[in-house]
């Protein structure tokens, strides 16, 4: 009877913030103040303050915008095919999307994380996340392309992730979907959740140029882990992770994992684990995933199998984990610059709870224990506790802080962002977002040196606030500039995707290291021509290779004769130009994957293997020249065993050609 009381509860909060979430705030009519568009306007040819990256959620890319003008200035793909660029389609980046489940070409991108030095965000690079085959990508910062992509075993739903640690030492993840280990049977009920299933966390070790590797995981309990940051300051070496589903449902989640007043942050000793594997307390275990690196030096990427990882038991090494009680299905889990508060977000929570690094050490060490789940430590509430936000609003869900001594938290329910104090816990402010506000971003925000300066809010539902476009409306962004003493909105965007988390840095900070050219004699593609001179069109077996370059405004060769029906033909094409914004496109008609898209000194290849005979035109997609329309050429297919001899020419009209052709 008991649980069914519960049961009860919970689903009725459940419906009552769902209604709750569809009715507009309060005074929306003043959510924008007259100064609002002064502060967001940035002038014809001037350049924005920051850079924002921005998860595409269900686009399985990152969206970059200008701030505070909302304005959309790149869509990096990182983990879904985007035909605009040829992205999983060209032969060079087909190997970023492997995985040991084979060629993926989607996934549901949550969160970016920006490197940093010293807790402060360095402008290198930015991560991301693949939340439903797990994966870890680094994008660089330099040339605004994914660089490198590794995948997550024994896991499932890579939720928790990408976050690290204050010199980015580490890139962590937890699992979202707890199930069997990978050397595990997994033919097993469901229903023996309990028994079978675990919980793992990955800590990607990053090397000074990138190089991702998985160091270590650490197995836990079969909890669901939902979102995580790292200590700074008097708290690094340590990782603290939101866990839901405590109650280890394996059905009807919504209910039967709301069933506990409390659930967990997890902290996580990671020196101390470091020390564990230094004494030879890890057990390397058998698996397959994947670790994908593209090269800017032979513009290809290369996927390679590998084959265990280095496994810790958090059950085992009982100083490594610790659970400290959060009400109730936290997901936020944030950090203040100070390292001293941790901000835990309790869905269906009516406060917030914040804690007390220095009063969790104590409690360790005083052994203020509250018993343990499946062998980890609970430390007790009150023992770890600073302090509790009284009814801050309804459905927190995440956190970020100004560098004022302040903290900023959206909450889902009441469609709002409220501004408390991390000292004393007082509410000073609350503004309207529009509507069911998930996620929140300060520009380093999470990190010891935030800019402080804007809040942007990342909306779930527009409804009335853009023009409808049918059953799916924009997804919404909406700045705040928060350099007063109260929030004042700006401005709102669409976005693409569904924005989740998202990051922010000063522009300069990342302007000044980019690339604008890749030179010709640096490129080491194995098919480059570093001049038309160098062109031409080899057959080995039933492949062609076609070394082609591109140069305003004609490719070379622009005729080819002699292909035939059922060959592979690879056009590998290289783009002359050297010229910062001068790319070429490249398609072929009836071509069954993209087009092409090359940078100046750039090498990329189309593999199109021709199915029937004709003239098929190629032509360029980037408007390049006032000549751009003149950038074309053809290509004869001829049939199976033809005796048509292959040849090319640039250059070569009509009149010349010979009357057998």
């Amino acid at each position: 009877m008991k649980n069914t009381v519960k049961t009860i509860a919970a689903g009725s909060l459940i419906v009552a913030a769902c209604l709750q979430s569809c009715k507009p705030p309060k005074n929306t009519s003043d959510a924008v103040t007259g100064d609002a568009a002064s502060k967001a306007y940035v002038a014809p040819g001037k350049y924005d303050e920051f850079y924002n990256f921005v998860s595409g959620g269900f686009s399985g890319q990152m969206a970059c915008y200008g701030l505070p003008s909302g304005r959309l200035l790149r869509v990096i793909p990182v983990f879904a095919v985007d035909p605009e660029k040829g992205w999983g389609y060209s032969e060079e980046t087909k190997p970023m999307l492997n995985t040991s489940h084979g060629f993926v070409p989607w996934d549901d991108l949550h969160h970016p994380e920006m490197s940093q030095t010293n807790g402060e965000v360095d402008g290198r690079w930015v991560f991301g996340n693949a939340n439903n085959t797990p994966r870890v990508a680094r994008i660089d910062l330099k040339t605004f392309r994914t660089t490198e992509i590794i995948e997550l075993p024994n896991s499932a739903g890579n939720h928790s992730s990408p976050f690290i640690t204050e010199n980015t030492e580490y890139v962590v993840a937890g699992t979202r979907f707890s199930v069997p280990p990978d050397n595990a049977n997994g033919d097993v009920p469901i229903n023996t959740y309990k028994q079978n299933f675990k919980g793992y966390l990955s800590f990607i070790s990053v090397g000074k140029e990138g190089n991702m590797d998985i160091a270590f995981q650490i197995e836990c309990p079969g909890v669901n882990f939902d979102l995580s940051h790292a200590g700074k300051g008097k708290s690094h070496g340590w990782f603290f992770f939101s866990c839901y589903n405590t109650e280890q449902a394996n059905t009807l989640l919504e209910v039967n994992a709301s069933q506990r007043d409390k659930d967990f942050i997890m902290a996580v000793n990671w020196k101390k684990a470091e020390e564990y594997i230094k004494a030879g307390k890890g057990k390397k275990i058998p698996t397959k995933y994947v670790h994908n690196v593209y090269s800017e030096e032979t513009h290809s990427a290369t996927s390679e199998m590998k084959t265990e990882v280095l496994v810790l038991d958090s059950k085992e090494l009982k100083d490594m984990c610790y659970m400290i009680p959060c009400p109730k299905s936290p997901h936020g889990c944030d950090v203040d610059p100070t390292g001293e508060y941790i901000v835990g977000s309790g869905k269906l929570a009516a406060l917030i709870p914040v804690f007390s690094f220095d009063k969790m050490q104590k409690a360790i060490a005083d052994k203020q224990y509250d018993g343990e789940y499946e062998g980890i430590p609970v430390i007790k509430y009150e023992a770890a506790l600073h302090g509790e936000v009284k009814k801050p609003g309804l459905g927190p869900l995440h956190t970020e802080f100004d560098g004022r001594g302040n903290a900023y938290t959206t909450f889902f329910v009441s469609s709002e962002v409220v501004k408390w104090s991390i000292q004393d816990l007082k509410v000073l402010d609350r503004v309207p977002t529009y509507y069911s506000v998930g996620h929140l971003c300060i520009p380093g925000g999470d990190s010891k040196k935030p800019f402080g300066k804007y809040l942007i809010a990342y909306n779930k539902i527009t409804k009335d606030r853009y023009l409808p476009t049918g059953p799916e409306l924009a997804q919404s962004a909406q700045l705040f500039d928060i350099s007063g003493d109260k929030m004042q909105m700006i401005l709102d965007f669409p976005t693409i995707g569904e924005p989740h988390y998202a990051q922010a840095a000063p522009a300069d900070l990342i302007r000044k290291d980019q690339v604008k050219i890749f030179k010709i004699d640096a490129n080491k593609h194995p098919f480059v021509a570093k001049g038309e001179k160098e062109t031409k069109v080899v057959r080995e077996g039933n492949a062609v290779h076609v070394y082609m370059t591109c140069v305003r405004s004609h490719f070379a060769p622009d005729n080819i004769e002699g292909i035939k029906v059922g060959e592979d033909v690879y056009f590998h094409v290289t783009n002359l130009e050297q010229d910062w914004d001068v790319p070429h496109g490249f398609a072929i008609k009836g071509a069954k994957n993209a087009e092409l898209l090359i940078m100046p000194g750039e090498t990329t290849t189309l593999k199109w293997t021709p199915e029937k005979v004709g003239i098929f035109p190629m032509y360029c997609t980037d408007f390049c020249s006032a000549l751009h329309q003149e950038m074309q050429g053809y290509i004869r297919v001829s049939p199976k065993g033809s005796n048509v001899p292959l040849e090319f020419s640039t250059g070569k009209t009509a009149t010349e050609a010979t009357a057998s052709k």
